[in-house]
């Protein structure tokens, strides 16, 4: 709790020191890849938007553009270079060329959907745009539900923020927690149609 406390008082004193900027660069860099806490900072913006530091309106639009920006980074980066990098950091991870091919198949089916709910699944925020770049989805369609998905989660979370950010440390672990069961409930699913497609082909 200490730990939680501390990062976000020091999260505050740099959105204090910088304003926009802080909200701009956190979300971008964190939907470009870099795991920075970006959520986290516009849970903050949406609550200094509450107490008049900040424009509620504004801090929406600066997150969904910083998040449109960062994605289309992650993007690109996957797109051009991000196939090699990931087979050869995936085999620590179990991500073999098999089951990219899958997850290349799956982005072509249902890629769309996928980047639409992402940016509200903990850690597939920080990856989706790469894999989706990685499996050659087509930029048209990506940058579509990008956009949606981009203006959504800015308006949600912000909101959050705004409404319930006077119990900060609380609305950070709720909102984390709430990622992670769907970061949860995603891999199961997955595992669940993976094995019964993988059934039916044997049949």
């Amino acid at each position: 709790m200490d730990f939680l406390h501390n990062s976000l008082q020091l999260i505050e004193h740099y959105m204090l020191a910088y304003g926009y900027w802080a909200v701009f660069f956190g979300v971008m860099l964190e939907n470009a890849g870099v795991p920075v806490p970006g959520e986290t900072i516009l849970l903050i913006a949406g609550y200094f938007a509450s107490t008049g530091k900040f424009h509620l309106g504004f801090v929406m639009l600066i997150a969904a553009t910083g998040a449109v920006i960062g994605d289309n980074i992650g993007f690109a980066i996957g797109h051009h270079y991000g196939r090699n990098v990931l087979l050869r950091i995936g085999r620590f991870f179990f991500l073999t060329p098999k089951r990219f091919a899958y997850m290349e198949n799956y982005f072509e089916r249902h890629g769309n959907k996928t980047i639409l709910v992402a940016r509200f699944i903990t850690g597939l925020r920080v990856f989706a745009a790469l894999l989706a770049g990685a499996s050659k989805m087509p930029w048209r369609v990506f940058i579509v539900f990008n956009v949606a998905g981009a203006v959504l989660w800015s308006v949600v979370i912000t909101t959050l923020g705004y409404l319930f950010g006077a119990s900060l440390p609380l609305l950070v672990k709720w909102v984390g927690r709430s990622g992670t069961g769907l970061l949860i409930a995603a891999v199961v699913i997955g595992i669940v149609v993976w094995r019964v497609r993988k059934h039916r082909k044997r049949k």
